[in-house]
């Protein structure tokens, strides 16, 4: 099997190196930018299954890399920056990233986000050409067709702007998706002030899903940014890395 490929788009030559020996370890291949321009390029030659970003590059800002690589490209997106603040967060999230990674970070947890996002490439993979009327994912089952929602095998009764909730995670599995993202998409308004609504409404959502709301198994609240769909696996009880 062909070792994913990962283009590196940092500025930092000593994280860049340590991201490299990371890659490395896993036999993945990869390829260097050190600016916004030579990233872009790279990503249009290259086609990688992976982009990780810096946002701090010299002669662009990486959300308008992020921008610029969505003008044509689905390729899932991890930004790797020393930018903390939920702003900048949310800025490349809205902007198209997938997620987010804040510096300093451990090599392991490195390695699991990019696990999830090659999981997304794969099973994306698997649906080209083939938009499937059926969603499932584990124990989860949306019948889009029917309009009906299945869990463990019994259906469960949404509400309209609960099951367009979920069918906008489901559609969107192992991506971060913003407050203002899933306001516009489902509401047509990115208004800050139906945050609140927005809650009320996923925290219902939850609690018609989830065992145990502390751990939950499909929805993972990413405070101050939004929501996230995991992807599960269709062994009872196994899943992907419950990842914060």
């Amino acid at each position: 099997m062909n070792k994913p490929d990962i283009l590196v788009i940092e500025d930092d030559n000593a994280v860049a190196n340590l991201i490299a020996a990371t890659l490395e370890t896993q036999d993945y291949r990869y390829k260097r930018a050190s600016t916004g321009a030579g990233g872009v390029m790279e990503a249009l030659s290259m086609k990688p299954d992976v982009v990780l970003l810096d946002l701090g590059l010299p002669d662009m800002d990486g959300v308008d890399v992020i921008r610029k690589i969505r003008s044509w490209s689905n390729m899932p997106i991890i930004v790797v920056s020393a930018r903390s603040e939920d702003f900048d967060k949310v800025s490349a999230l809205d902007a198209g990233a997938d997620d987010y990674l804040t510096k300093p970070f451990s090599v392991d947890e490195l390695l699991a986000r990019l696990r999830v996002a090659l999981r997304r490439v794969r099973y994306d993979g698997s649906k080209l050409g083939d938009e499937s009327s059926v969603y499932e994912n584990g124990e989860l089952k949306i019948d889009y067709a029917a309009g009906c929602v299945f869990l463990r095998g019994e259906e469960i009764h949404l509400t309209p702007i609960e099951y367009k909730l979920l069918c906008l995670l489901a559609r969107n599995t192992g991506k971060v998706l913003t407050h203002n993202y899933i306001l516009k998409e489902v509401w047509g308004s990115p208004s800050a002030s139906d945050v609140p609504s927005l809650r009320v409404f996923m925290a219902t959502l939850r609690k018609k899903l989830e065992r145990d709301s502390a751990h939950p198994e499909f929805i993972q609240t990413h405070i101050g940014i939004g929501y996230r769909m995991l992807r599960r696996s269709c062994r009872r009880g196994d899943s992907q890395e419950n990842l914060e």
